[in-house]
């Protein structure tokens, strides 16, 4: 039986040069990888992003494809992006998902495990 599956890693970044700790802006980036690591070609339609910082606010992003793509991905294939989102505290997490479909029109969900987004000065 064909499988549809998609596992993605995250790798995310505190960016200082975007940053202004004096006013409570800081800046993250995150660099994606999506590998088709089932049997059949899966294509990402649309994201949902859940990103919380220290103080509990919660800002939700919505929308179709990832940077503006949609992109086909053959089984043992990757697609990468980086995007980029602002925290009002020097910590926060994000998670979420992505919604997909295969070349037979069959939906399914892959899970974006949450991830840490640490200014890495605040640990100190």
């Amino acid at each position: 039986m064909s499988e549809a599956k998609l596992t993605v890693t995250v790798v995310p970044q505190y960016l200082d040069e975007h940053s202004h700790p004096e006013r409570d802006e800081y800046a993250f980036a995150y660099a994606v990888t999506v590998t088709n690591t089932g049997d059949v070609p899966a294509q990402v339609i649309g994201r949902h992003w859940v990103i919380t910082d220290a103080n509990g606010k919660v800002e939700e992003v919505k929308g179709l494809g990832l940077v503006g793509k949609q992109p086909l991905i053959q089984p043992g294939a990757q697609f990468e992006y980086s995007s980029w989102t602002r925290l009002d505290t020097p910590h926060g997490i994000m998670h979420g998902e992505f919604y997909c479909v295969t070349e037979d029109m069959e939906f399914f969900e892959t899970t974006i495990e949450p991830f840490a987004l640490v200014r890495s000065q605040s640990l100190h």
